[in-house]
């Protein structure tokens, strides 16, 4: 009799075993390749006792890994920038619908879809050289189009989520035809062929190789609180205009996540979700990383985020950067802006 309720016991045991192995460990897929996050995720593992496995990759890449995977996927997570492509990993159908109170509580409504939410936001600020171009005269994306500026406008790739997403947004408010004219223009006015990242804009244009270029705020912030001689004289030789003020507001990039379809994990999963919405997370996405918090009752302390001043954002829900993503690029191919 002792023997049975022994081998009860350990069947019981045996059970209940890969349920308590799932409660404590999350597979994280992610494309933010900042070392800034591991503070993040330590904080995370510490508050719950989650184990946090990650995978890191490009995004392109890490969604052709889930989608081939398929069912048997072990990934619970997908962290990534950017709604353009957060919105195709939802049209390849790798998203389970997101259903958490705390969630729909803290983050706007503008910042989230029914199957991702945004965790941080960055703006694409215009950024200019003091020398060479008066602020007066860039206060608007539209003013890149400007044949004054003929030979100073610089620019990543028209290809880059950021500058599709940028684009999405003019459609959204202006429609096609105005979105067009900016596009058109800012090739028209281009001092070279549209190379490099963000920071390379950036030097580019306190080198006074360019006038202006457009850029999102955290590679701008990033410099301010570099301590490299050379990253300072760049941080002096420019200036910073939140475009759009008098009208929609600056355009907002964000980053974001979902559970995904087939998560092994999915109550870890959301438990993660909600602790990046938490006021501790959010300061950190802000201090660590130098992007704002979505959470707008979270107070952070950032020196380069508190010089470059506030700003009225635009408040286009995401969806709908995602719905003009294609259009943008049709639009950036038509007018010749690689």
């Amino acid at each position: 009799m002792k023997l049975k309720a022994t081998l009860v016991a350990l069947s019981i045991a045996a059970a209940l075993q890969p349920a308590i192995a799932q409660e404590k460990v999350l597979n994280l897929y992610s494309a933010r390749h900042y070392q800034t996050d591991d503070a993040l995720y330590a904080d995370f593992t510490k508050q719950t006792g989650i184990k946090i496995n990650r995978i890191e990759g490009k995004e392109d890449e890490l969604l052709e890994r889930i989608r081939n995977e398929g069912a048997n996927s072990p990934a619970d997570i997908l962290l990534t920038v950017d709604a353009s492509r957060l919105a195709k990993a939802r049209e390849m159908g790798l998203f389970a619908p997101l259903k958490s109170a705390v969630l729909d509580k803290r983050i706007p409504a503008h910042l989230r879809t029914e199957e991702w939410a945004s965790f941080s936001t960055r703006a694409r600020v215009i950024v200019y050289n003091k020398a060479r171009v008066q602020a007066a005269d860039v206060q608007n994306y539209a003013d890149l189009a400007d044949p004054k500026l003929k030979g100073k406008v610089c620019s990543r790739s028209g290809s880059h989520p950021y500058n599709l997403s940028l684009l999405a947004s003019v459609i959204a408010h202006e429609g096609e035809a105005k979105a067009e004219a900016l596009a058109r223009g800012m090739v028209a006015n281009f001092a070279r062929s549209p190379k490099g990242g963000d920071t390379d804009q950036i030097k580019a244009v306190a080198a006074g190789e360019c006038g202006v270029a457009i850029s999102n705020s955290y590679y701008v912030a990033r410099l301010m609180r570099s301590t490299k001689p050379e990253d300072q004289k760049v941080v002096e030789k420019i200036g910073v205009v939140w475009p759009n003020q008098a009208t929609t507001g600056t355009h907002i990039n964000i980053s974001g996540g979902g559970v995904l379809k087939h998560a092994p994990n999915k109550e870890a999963a959301i438990k993660f979700l909600e602790y990046l919405a938490s006021d501790s997370a959010q300061r950190y996405f802000a201090d660590g990383n130098n992007e704002w918090p979505v959470v707008e009752s979270v107070k952070v302390d950032n020196p380069a985020l508190a010089k470059l001043g506030k700003f009225k954002a635009d408040k286009l829900p995401v969806n709908s950067l995602a719905m003009y993503q294609i259009k943008a690029q049709m639009i950036f191919d038509r007018a010749g802006f690689k």
